[in-house]
């Protein structure tokens, strides 16, 4: 193992899955930071999070604050560790704790900062149809995603790729950039770049009505609206089927000769069917 103590702050798969990575090159966190458990399911039981698991099953010491107050800042401290790594975290970190490592604290970031600082950058790329993207590492402050750019890659975006694929890319790009440059933070021999304010551009969290589209509308809008809300929150529209309003989600579309073509839906109510099958039924009775 590599001889650097690291704590380790996340939430979601994408955290698990890094982990995952950084391990294959022998770096294992001293301690790791998650959300409470949370409740879910029929029975609502309250279930850990993937990264909570992920410490369990590898022995590694894991706090799940409410908060990041007082009382989880001293038992913090008492870990001493030399650097942190967030991804996904959730949380904002008070300056005191990013700056109590002495290697400070990184951040794995998908977009190509300064674009796209903020909670939605993957989507952010796709809504826009950008054709690059990529990750960046970059030395947190305590100003939203404005820290210095530690490392960058950038990767081109296929046209039929949507948020799952283009997220599991980023995901292994990202802990592989981040397991190839953690010696050169270890030893300081790494240069880090100031972001160029003035490029800087924002996007905020999805909510689930930001899902909806309208069918008759621009084409390829739409289609990157799939392709960015694929899997959550989905994509939806509302059709009016014998004096009933039926909200209609789509599980399956493509682009194709310039037009947004809907393959199969999920009229409200009912199972999955294709979008023909559905025009030509009298399925909303």
């Amino acid at each position: 193992m590599k001889k650097i103590s690291f704590a380790f702050f996340g939430t979601p798969d994408i955290a698990s899955k890094t982990l995952d990575i950084l391990l294959e090159s022998g770096y294992i966190p001293k301690i790791i930071i998650t959300s409470p458990d949370a409740k879910s399911g029929r029975g609502m039981h309250l279930s850990p999070t993937s990264l909570s698991i992920w410490a369990t099953e590898h022995n590694i010491p894991c706090l799940k604050p409410e908060k990041i107050n007082t009382t989880f800042l001293e038992e913090f401290k008492k870990f001493n560790v030399e650097l942190s790594i967030v991804i996904a975290y959730g949380k904002i970190l008070p300056e005191t704790l990013i700056k109590k490592p002495k290697l400070g604290t990184i951040n794995i970031h998908y977009s190509l900062l300064p674009l796209y600082r903020g909670a939605s950058p993957l989507e952010q790329a796709l809504l826009y149809g950008d054709t690059r993207t990529g990750v960046t590492i970059q030395q947190m402050k305590f100003r939203l995603d404005s820290g210095d750019i530690i490392a960058q890659k950038e990767i081109r975006v296929d046209i039929n790729e949507t948020k799952e694929i283009l997220r599991e890319n980023l995901i292994n790009i990202g802990g592989k950039l981040l397991s190839e440059i953690l010696p050169n933070i270890i030893n300081g021999s790494i240069k880090n770049k100031p972001q160029d304010e003035s490029l800087a551009t924002y996007c905020t969290k999805i909510k689930k009505e930001d899902g909806q589209i309208d069918p008759n509308c621009n084409d390829i809008e739409n289609y990157n609206k799939y392709r960015a809300f694929f899997g959550w929150p989905g994509v939806y529209f509302f059709i009016q089927r014998y004096d009933k309003n039926i909200r209609i989600k789509i599980t399956k579309a493509k682009y194709e000769n310039n037009s947004f073509i809907i393959e199969r839906i999920v009229p409200e109510g009912k199972k999955e069917i294709s979008y023909k099958e559905f025009l030509k039924s009298n399925i909303s009775k």
